[in-house]
């Protein structure tokens, strides 16, 4: 088994490329060791010593190190992590129904923000290691919030106010501001 790596924005986090399907569908962040407990995968790569975050895209795994740690060193202990899960024959995830369903009740705008999230953001964001989530839309402000390489990587807020922003505010008018939901 052959796994990519490739650096992201966000130089505490690095994405890797099993060249299989990590999530079927949707994606997952796990930020503790503690939340990692559905995922025999999170918690192999939450073993390792310096791992602080584990997120899962469709092809793609990011991981984020702590900052006294070093690439060099933790590297081969991921790899050998994730090799390790798919020759185990592990599922990703053991519980099948923690991915939640989007709900189908959004209003119109709400419909369009999430469309051009869905088409326009995500697939340019993935391609980073990381995912961005609506989270809300109140008063004219769109909350987003970050995940894998996006969260508390130093782009991410020119990400979201010089990219999603204008993205949002040109096909939307009702929209004055995107903010990172807390």
């Amino acid at each position: 088994m052959f796994i990519q790596t490739e650096q992201t924005p966000n130089p505490s986090t690095l994405k890797f490329l099993p060249g299989r399907v990590v999530m079927e569908k949707g994606t997952m962040d796990f930020g503790t060791a503690e939340a990692a407990a559905p995922s025999p995968l999170a918690k192999r790569l939450f073993a390792v010593e310096g791992v602080e975050r584990v997120f899962f895209g469709s092809d793609f795994v990011t991981v984020t190190k702590s900052a006294d740690r070093d690439w060099q060193v933790l590297k081969p202990s991921i790899l050998g992590g994730i090799m390790e899960h798919y020759t185990s024959g592990d599922p990703v995830i053991a519980d099948s129904g923690e991915v939640p369903a989007a709900a189908d009740d959004d209003d119109e705008v709400v419909a369009q923000i999430k469309e051009l999230l869905d088409t326009r953001v995500r697939p340019a964001v993935a391609q980073d290691g990381g995912d961005i989530v609506f989270q809300d839309f109140r008063d004219g402000v769109v909350y987003l919030h970050m995940q894998g390489s996006c969260s508390g990587c130093p782009s991410s807020t020119a990400t979201l106010k010089m990219g999603i922003e204008n993205l949002l505010k040109h096909y939307v008018p009702e929209v004055v501001e995107v903010q990172a939901a807390q």
